[in-house]
């Protein structure tokens, strides 16, 4: 059995505006990096084996803390990477509205079906992403893994895993947070949910004591 950790990278300078970051490359605020910091504490006693991260800095540097507390390296794979929003990336939903209002729409009633204008196929980036975690689980087969991706990456590769139809991505996962906790077990060809967007605050509660 394998535990694969789906973790959001740490806040971005873009969150504020809630702009569609994608594949654009930017930089952690300082929350965000007391965010990696937490994520790191957390990661010192988790029993991880591996650490992966998209080809993205805001993931690789997440990532970094909690190579150091641990010792082992950030591998970087690109299957990892954020959703392209082409025409979308660096907009707010306000910019798109006068921009192209129509597409927009579109996407909001199916954004697996009609992606952003020169996005990605959210079809083939949920692909990716799944076949990257079907490799780690091969790799690791009893390894306990953080991966520290994207938020639209990781609820379409969750849709795939469990079976919702992607298109529906936005509204059964309407929000992860940054360096929350997603954990997957992948065992004899099924994977489970064990946990969901838990803030990592909460995994650091010590044995016995409630989280509630």
């Amino acid at each position: 059995m394998t535990n694969i950790i789906l973790c959001r990278h740490g806040e971005t300078v873009w969150h504020a505006e809630n702009r569609y970051a994608g594949i654009s490359d930017i930089e952690l605020t300082r929350r965000g990096h007391d965010q990696a910091a937490r994520l790191a504490d957390w990661s010192r006693t988790a029993g991880l084996t591996g650490i992966y991260a998209s080809t993205l800095t805001r993931a690789q540097v997440t990532a970094a803390a909690s190579a150091s507390t641990t010792g082992l390296p950030v591998r970087v794979d690109g299957r990892l990477r954020e959703l392209d929003f082409g025409e979308g990336e660096g907009r707010t939903t306000a910019e798109m509205e006068q921009l192209f209002p129509k597409a927009l729409s579109h996407f909001r009633s199916d954004p697996a079906k009609h992606h952003l204008p020169g996005g990605e196929d959210p079809f083939k980036a949920a692909d990716r992403f799944v076949e990257c975690l079907g490799d780690l689980a091969a790799q690791y087969p009893e390894g306990r893994i953080l991966v520290v991706a994207h938020t639209t990456a990781i609820r379409l590769a969750l849709c795939q895993l469990i079976g919702v139809p992607l298109g529906e991505y936005r509204r059964v996962f309407p929000a992860i947070r940054n360096c929350s906790l997603t954990e997957l077990s992948f065992n004899d060809g099924y994977v489970s949910v064990l946990e969901f967007n838990t803030p990592v605050a909460a995994s650091l509660v010590p044995a016995g004591r409630s989280k509630i």
